[in-house]
């Protein structure tokens, strides 16, 4: 994933949840924090899916310490990928699934250096992706990650100030 997708995804549920466990009722506290640190660690789990691409075909899947109980993810050799078929989301995006003679398997539209591994893929199969564009632009990251981290930072002054409440 990403680095920008997964810092954006990672400060928007700390944004969102932080403020939880302070407003909760004393006897909610602890475990509403204990919710929140599971959350994160479902969070950075879901956010760590990795694809490698390598002479012999594409995998995606997650680490070892989650891959367990996440999605077991997949891998394709490049010969076996006859084509790309475009699916429209009910949001108005585009998501592409890769055919194969194993089924379909959805293409990878977060990963860093997204136009480099759209040259790579159609060089390794033969398959044109010059219609295949990112499932959202750089720029709605962007903001959002701004947004969060402003958030946060309010949140950040805001606990801040209740500590040192005399």
């Amino acid at each position: 994933m990403a680095p920008l997708i997964r810092f954006t995804l990672i400060s928007l549920y700390l944004a969102l949840v932080l403020p939880l466990p302070w407003q909760a009722p004393g006897g909610l506290r602890g475990p509403l924090w204990l919710a929140v640190a599971l959350g994160l660690v479902l969070v950075l789990a879901i956010t760590s899916e990795r694809v490698e691409i390598d002479a012999e075909g594409i995998r995606v899947g997650h680490p070892a310490w989650c891959g367990w109980w996440l999605r077991r993810g997949w891998q394709l050799s490049w010969s076996s990928i006859t084509a790309i078929t475009p699916v429209t989301t009910s949001q108005g995006g585009r998501v592409y699934y890769l055919r194969s003679g194993d089924g379909s398997f959805l293409l990878p539209q977060r990963v860093a250096r997204f136009e480099a591994f759209l040259k790579q893929f159609s060089e390794r199969t033969g398959v044109d992706t010059g219609s295949i564009g990112r499932i959202s632009p750089p720029w709605t990251y962007q903001l959002l990650a701004l947004l969060s981290g402003l958030m946060l930072v309010a949140e950040l002054g805001w606990a801040a100030a209740l500590l040192l409440r005399p």
